[in-house]
């Protein structure tokens, strides 16, 4: 049986559409392609209703059988999906339905979404602003409640970073825990497919389906038996089977920073939220951090120039008309093909991993990466079930999730330099390889500002419990003329 939503809500999606651009692919109805699996038993019913029957978008550089995959570039904008990735086939059989492919900074490199190639996708708060990237689309479609989660692509904060500026929920998994199976990779050692959703509790549930070892991904893994449990059963004395906490947040310091007074203001009022919930903060100072942007762009840019070789025109993607032989044919494939931003960071990657400059700037920047992930460990623990693990000093830290609320475009717009800077408080997840969620803090002045907390690796229900406290208490917003069409979250 097919999705087929009410005209009310196809009428909605439209009127929305039109607004804000968020589909590079919209269909109308959805077929189920895989029948229904046993359901573990550590998933409640009421979670499985948060996903089953319901439709959910894609960002548009993960596989979907049969739609789009452009990755936001001209050079595959024809291109269409043989097959599904992992995530989206375990999603698509607990019942819900891909319904359209999302809009993205091409090839995930942006933080605006406004690199894409194919369109430009505006902020559903404010159209004139941006909504973040790169996986502005699928953070503007859960926003405007188009759809009631999404998934996207993490790399530096691609999917934190649009939720902070949409005001919804993103999660960057754990490296590996979510299969990349079907990800068109851009940066692989950092990237991974993340959620963008309307609550926690939503996001917890489409992770509890998407996360575990996938034989078509060697990176791929299971949770470790002794990390907590993201829907805790009772045993046998009716006591819960989640694991004790420290009730200790970390506080990143900002100051060093300068964040946009209201960034500065909502930064301090969750704070004292946290606070009011019970939790004791702490300040505390990773000094390698500093040296986080520079690293993960240099680890980045390396790692594309790499993956993007295989887009040359001749397999698949748009050719010229005519060319005088091979090499030429793949030279104006590309020229013709690839955006400004993404032939800067494949000359930079080139560039880094030349002859005599690796030992300079690539293998520094992994020495870097190294420090940075130490400087977790001391403070988070190490990985569960790793023997010789640092004992955890706290549950997880807090910090912003970018310097400025959603920015303009033309004169009101963050120069590309300030947008690659101002990646510092998301890209030390990645180059971690740990878990992160951004939620929406407050609403400053008409718009969201999302705040976000990191934890140890596998640490995910943590978090996620975390971020379900501050929503109870102060419930999520949303941007004018939003309805609700989908089970609320419980």
């Amino acid at each position: 049986m097919s999705y087929k939503p009410s005209g009310e809500l196809i009428t909605y999606c439209k009127e929305w559409e039109a607004k804000i651009g968020a589909f590079i692919e919209l269909a109308e109805s959805a077929e189920p392609e895989n029948p229904p699996v046993d359901i573990p038993p550590e998933f409640p019913a009421e979670a499985r209703a948060l996903i089953t029957d319901l439709p959910f978008a894609v960002k548009d550089n993960i596989a979907v059988k049969n739609f789009s995959l452009s990755c936001g570039s001209k050079l595959l904008a024809s291109l269409r999906s043989p097959y599904s990735a992992t995530a989206v086939v375990k999603l698509q059989a607990l019942g819900a339905r891909v319904i359209g492919k999302t809009n993205l900074d091409e090839f995930g490199m942006g933080s605006s979404t406004d690199n894409s190639g194919i369109q430009k996708t505006n902020n559903p708060w404010d159209y004139s602003r941006v909504p973040g990237g790169s996986s502005g689309g699928s953070a503007a479609a859960v926003a405007a409640g188009m759809v009631p989660f999404a998934l996207g692509s993490d790399t530096g904060g691609s999917v934190r970073q649009p939720a902070a500026f949409c005001g919804v929920v993103g999660l960057k998994p754990t490296y590996g825990t979510v299969s990349r199976f079907g990800l068109v990779a851009y940066a692989s050692s950092l990237e991974g497919i993340g959620i963008i959703a309307d609550s926690a509790a939503r996001t917890r549930a489409v992770f509890a389906v998407i996360r575990g070892k996938d034989p078509m991904d060697d990176t791929s893994r299971n949770f470790p038996v002794c990390a907590p449990p993201l829907y805790p059963s009772l045993n046998e004395t009716g006591k819960s089977t989640a694991k004790n906490t420290t009730g200790i947040i970390g506080v990143l310091s900002a100051e060093a920073e300068a964040l946009e007074p209201e960034v500065r203001r909502s930064f301090e009022l969750t704070k004292e939220r946290f606070t009011a919930l019970g939790y004791k903060l702490t300040d505390v100072e990773i000094p390698a951090l500093k040296y986080g942007v520079p690293a993960y762009y240099t680890i980045a840019t390396a790692e594309a120039s790499a993956n993007l070789a295989r887009f040359d025109g001749i397999r698949y993607g748009k050719r010229p008309d005519w060319s005088e032989n091979p090499d030429n044919l793949i030279d104006k494939a590309r020229d013709a093909g690839f955006g400004d931003e993404v032939k800067l960071r494949i000359l930079l990657g080139t560039f880094v991993l030349r002859s005599g400059f690796q030992d300079r700037y690539y293998l520094r920047a992994q020495k870097i990466r190294a420090g940075i992930r130490s400087g977790f460990e001391a403070l988070l623990g190490g990985s569960y079930g790793d023997t010789a693990q640092n004992a955890p000093q706290m549950d997880a830290i807090l910090l912003p999730v970018f310097p400025t609320r959603a920015f303009g475009r033309g004169p009101n717009s963050l120069s590309p330099f300030s947008q690659k800077a101002a990646d510092l408080f998301t890209c030390c997840a990645n180059l971690a390889g740990l878990p992160a969620v951004s939620f929406p803090a407050s609403v400053e002045d008409n718009l969201p500002v999302g705040m976000q907390l990191l934890g140890r690796a596998f640490s995910e229900p943590i978090l996620l419990d975390m971020a379900e406290a501050y929503e109870k208490i102060h419930p999520f917003p949303h941007p004018p003329g939003f309805k609700a069409f989908w089970c609320p979250a419980l």
